[in-house]
């Protein structure tokens, strides 16, 4: 089961789309309002379907809204046919087009063939909440801003994020992160896990717990 977020402002697109996708056992969100994905943490999807035309914000400038915090893939969902204009969408990092008015089968082998893709290789993204990590770019984002994160502080977020619930001691987060040949000692990490509470305190949140005498730990 795939967890799916259809956007379109056609109720009756969203319907169809729907109940054709629910029968392959997956569950579909739908969303009518393109303004409101990131209230929905759209890093939580394993696909995106974007309808091009949309009042408001159309499908282009949504998905290039959303693409740097995202890693599933996006598909259109379009009656335009020129090239251009497809040339222009997958430039924006969108990874196909389904043309409207499409089928049910069509729709159900575009969606399931780029989800079984997915599940062959290797994700470079990691979402925890509010929390996402572009870990080929080393970079992390909470909803759409981008943490100004040293190279050290973004190397121990990925670490606990990684391990999320384990704790671990200021050594053993040290070993992990920098290695035994690394150019300080086990008491940088406090600074380090400091610093990083002060960068988040600015979006409220708080996901790395001390556990005294103990270590640090991603809040589950």
């Amino acid at each position: 089961m795939a967890r799916i977020l259809a956007v379109d402002d056609e109720a009756g697109i969203l319907i169809l789309i729907r109940n054709i996708l629910i029968k392959d056992g997956h569950s579909v969100t739908t969303l009518s309002e393109p303004e409101q994905i990131t209230a929905l943490n759209p890093g939580f999807f394993d696909l995106i379907l974007l309808d091009v035309m949309m009042p408001g914000i159309d499908g282009f400038s949504l998905c290039e809204r959303i693409r740097g915090i995202v890693d599933c893939p996006i598909l259109f969902l379009t009656a335009k046919t020129l090239e251009d204009d497809i040339m222009y969408g997958l430039g924006l990092g969108a990874d196909d087009y389904i043309l409207k008015p499409f089928g049910t089968g069509e729709l159900r082998a575009r969606v399931n063939a780029h989800l079984r893709r997915e599940q062959r290789e290797r994700r470079s993204m990691l979402s925890i909440d509010e929390v996402h990590f572009n870990l080929l770019g080393k970079e992390m984002h909470v909803q759409e801003d981008k943490v100004p994160l040293t190279k050290s502080e973004y190397k121990i977020c990925e670490f606990l994020a990684r391990n999320r619930g384990q704790v671990f001691s200021k050594e053993r987060i040290y070993e992990s992160v920098f290695g035994f040949d690394g150019e300080s000692d086990s008491a940088a990490v406090a600074e380090h896990v400091k610093n990083i509470r002060a960068k988040l305190s600015r979006y409220e949140l708080s996901p790395i717990e001390t556990l005294w005498g103990i270590g640090y730990k991603w809040r589950t």
